[in-house]
């Protein structure tokens, strides 16, 4: 008995070490397989820290509409050209001009001074400055407001100090600033978009990449098979656990290489911020990558063609970063995408990853998607198990429909033989 064990045991060895191969060699005879999941991890991050790698914008045009044409006005138009994030391109006589400079892309926003500005300043009133800006890209319009800002406060300084008569540059001090204060921004230290998204992208990258790549293949193995078998029908696939661990073997080699310069070497090329533990890193990219493969794997099922695992991963590449509550915050999302959020791995993997490399965590510190990945990869590991406990029954079944089919045609020719014989 223990001699038959130990045999069951080499021979799952044998198959799961024989389907390892030939995934392996699947993978790389299919060029579509190696640009999705070969050529995009590793240049894809690359194009894409470049293009984000300034963080902030800088020097965004505005358009001025000076209907004051005061000494306030301009000093104000001169300390906002003065600012690093704007500079003022042209000049319009109304909004109506201003909004079409706006509409052709001539500058970003627009400034407007109305005719009492100076006079409601000098009468100790509040004056108004209006800002219109292009809403179509969020840095933009950010880099505008704070600029304005800030040089709005600027100048009240400069009006209270003039106004106050003090004696001393401590009482102007105590006057425009009772309680000092530091801004030191936490976490994105830089305030910049990179820093922002970069992490996130990373992360989605590896999953998304991942089901590509398992989904062609799939695809491969339908079209070639003129039944559209996804499981070759021979002796080394006998057994669903080796088919399963066969196949994610080859997945985890390739993606083990891929995760760690996704997540360690792109951030730190860039100067990206990164200051995860490496043990900590791995732990949870460990039951990552497996629930991304088995999650690739279940879906495999639907893959009939190849271009529908193209269409699918393009479709669903965005929703999935939103409902990760990194681009959107996770509580403004409804219910009841937040319990789709959970059915997806990278929903947890990129909440996980963003707290251990950007805000410094431990494995502790994000128990919980630890814990939701490992389950889900308990549960798309036994989805997969009987998605293909399926494709091998329906497998056997067109073989033995086929195996019927050659005899009554062998049957048939033979019938005819004897009968041109008589």
């Amino acid at each position: 008995m223990a001699n038959g064990l130990i045999q069951t045991i080499r021979e799952g060895i044998h198959d799961m070490c024989y389907i390892w191969r030939e995934e392996m060699k699947a993978f790389i005879k299919d060029e579509g397989v190696i640009i999705f999941c070969f050529v995009v991890p590793i240049f894809y991050p690359l194009l894409y820290s470049w293009a984000y790698n300034n963080e902030v914008v800088r020097e965004v045009t505005v358009t001025v509409i000076d209907q004051s044409h005061s000494h306030m006005s301009r000093d104000f138009i001169r300390k906002i050209d003065a600012s690093p994030e704007v500079r003022v391109a042209a000049y319009s006589n109304s909004i109506e001009e201003a909004r079409d400079q706006i509409a052709s892309q001539e500058v970003h926003g627009a400034i407007y001074f109305p005719p009492n500005f100076e006079t409601q300043l000098m009468r100790m009133q509040p004056a108004t400055v209006s800002l219109y800006c292009d809403m179509s890209l969020m840095l933009t319009y950010k880099a505008i407001y704070q600029s304005a800002m800030s040089v709005s406060q600027q100048m009240n300084k400069e009006i209270q100090v003039r106004l106050s008569g003090n004696a001393t540059a401590r009482e102007d001090e105590i006057l425009t600033q009772p309680l000092e204060f530091e801004e030191v921004p936490i976490f994105n230290t830089t305030g910049g978009y990179g820093n922002s998204i970069l992490p996130a992208v990373l992360v989605l990258i590896i999953q998304q990449t991942l089901l590509l790549g398992i989904g062609l293949a799939a695809g491969t193995a339908r079209e070639r098979n003129a039944f559209g078998d996804l499981v070759p029908v021979s002796r080394h696939y006998n057994g669903i656990f080796r088919i399963v661990f066969g196949k994610s073997m080859c997945y985890v080699m390739i993606y083990a290489v891929l995760g760690t310069y996704l997540t360690l070497v792109v951030p730190r090329l860039f100067g990206f911020t990164s200051i995860v533990h490496r043990s900590d890193l791995f732990g949870l990219m460990v039951p990552y990558i497996l629930a991304c493969i088995f999650f690739g794997m279940m879906l495999s099922c639907l893959t009939r063609y190849r271009e529908n695992v193209m269409l699918l991963v393009v479709f669903t590449s965005v929703p999935f970063l939103f409902l990760s509550g990194v681009s959107w915050p996770q509580s403004a999302i409804p219910s009841v995408w937040q319990g789709i959020g959970y059915l997806i791995p990278s929903t947890f993997g990129i909440r996980g990853f963003v707290r251990l490399s950007t805000m410094g965590g431990t494995l502790a510190d994000v128990q919980s998607e630890y814990q939701m990945l490992w389950l889900q990869v308990a549960v798309y590991f036994l989805a997969t198990c009987l998605v293909y406990r399926f494709q091998i029954i329906n497998a056997r079944k067109n073989a033995i429909e086929r195996m019927k089919e050659d005899s009554m045609e062998a049957g048939g020719k033979e019938q005819g033989a004897g009968d041109m014989s008589i």
